[in-house]
């Protein structure tokens, strides 16, 4: 888990306190990993301190993170400083915070990034690594993974080690987020709870985190009586809160199914499951059903025929991608998951999208 948690309106402005006494030396900076779309925001960026060798590097989140870019900015690093970094902090959206979990790991790991897509394999801890998201909802805040595409698989690197030493959770930072990106990501939290309540890995301590975060879903994503700054407290708590329920259990058919979307067309990661949940109505009848109400109350269009004009063979490495990832079919359907999911009812299900 994570270990250390600071929540609150404006608390991103005990950063510079919390890092301070993380600091190795003058030669060991602090790398601040920031989403592009904040570069120019003096209301952001002016917050953060830079002494020594310190950096900011603005991170592109039109893709989602690839094992090569991991590998090149852990080669930049390496050849750029004498002396391991004091620390990564990622501030962005969960492409930015697993991109920090990535590199932190990396730098304390031999090889390629790619090698470690998978469930722990990872053999050292990390470098101390901050995460402050600016959205809400993806759980990457305070989950024992982070998701990369690589050549064969879009696969996290799931480890003990992976999880932040320290989040910022400020709600203020996510009041500029569009309409759409707010309900995509809002929807991946709320199917972490759907696909983790419903599953067969499911137990106590998941269920728990599980229905505070549906409950507070549907009081964000459905209600009318929450102000936007209640609304943002909410959710934000909601996207850890779901996080937190897959850390302990895992979450099911949307995800495998979406990981296919994003390793072949590159459809990110919350759209991607907007567009496989609404086709799931087989798997989770009543989640999809509260899904197209809030669909519906917040006038969302998704994206129609993504996949109408691929040929056999596209179909079959989506189709490889969602079946390598068997924990997740487990959760979902049970031991037996083989005898249901075949290539056949992954082909009929892609072809709707």
């Amino acid at each position: 888990m994570v270990s250390r948690v600071v929540f609150g309106r404006g608390s991103f402005n005990q950063l510079d306190e919390i890092l301070a006494p993380k600091r190795k030396g003058r030669n060991a900076p602090f790398i601040f990993y920031v989403d592009d779309v904040f570069k120019g925001n003096h209301w952001l960026t002016s917050r953060i301190t830079l002494s020594y060798k310190d950096k900011i590097i603005y991170i592109p989140t039109k893709e989602e993170p690839r094992t090569d870019q991991i590998d090149q900015l852990v080669e930049d690093i390496i050849l750029e400083y004498s002396e391991l970094p004091s620390g990564i902090i990622g501030i962005g959206g969960g492409t930015v915070l697993d991109i920090a979990k990535a590199v932190s790991l990396m730098l304390t790991n031999k090889g390629e990034s790619k090698d470690y897509q998978g469930w722990d394999l990872i053999k050292h801890p990390a470098i101390y690594h901050v995460g402050i998201p600016t959205i809400s909802g993806t759980g990457a805040e305070v989950s024992r993974t982070t998701i990369l595409t690589g050549p064969v698989r879009k696969l996290g690197i799931n480890s003990d080690h992976t999880p932040f030493y320290q989040v910022i959770l400020d709600p203020e930072l996510t009041k500029d987020v569009p309409k759409d990106q707010w309900f995509y990501t809002g929807m991946d939290c709320f199917v972490h709870c759907v696909e983790s309540l419903t599953g067969t890995y499911l137990n106590a301590f998941s269920q728990s985190y599980g229905e505070k975060a549906y409950e507070l879903c549907k009081e964000i994503f459905l209600g009318d009586s929450l102000s936007p700054e209640e609304s943002q407290d909410k959710l934000m708590m909601a996207s850890w809160h779901g996080g937190m329920s897959i850390a302990y259990s895992q979450v099911g058919v949307a995800h495998a199914m979406s990981y296919g979307l994003g390793y072949l067309l590159g459809v990110k990661h919350g759209i991607g499951n907007c567009i496989v949940f609404d086709h799931l109505e087989e798997y989770y009848p009543e989640g999809v059903a509260i899904f197209k109400q809030m669909k519906a109350k917040h006038n969302i269009k998704l994206p129609q025929g993504i996949c109408a004009d691929l040929e056999q063979d596209q179909f079959d490495i989506m189709i490889d991608v969602a079946l390598s990832l068997e924990p997740l079919w487990e959760n979902a359907i049970g031991k037996n998951w083989r005898t249901v999911i075949t290539r056949e009812k992954l082909l009929e299900l892609y072809k709707k999208m």
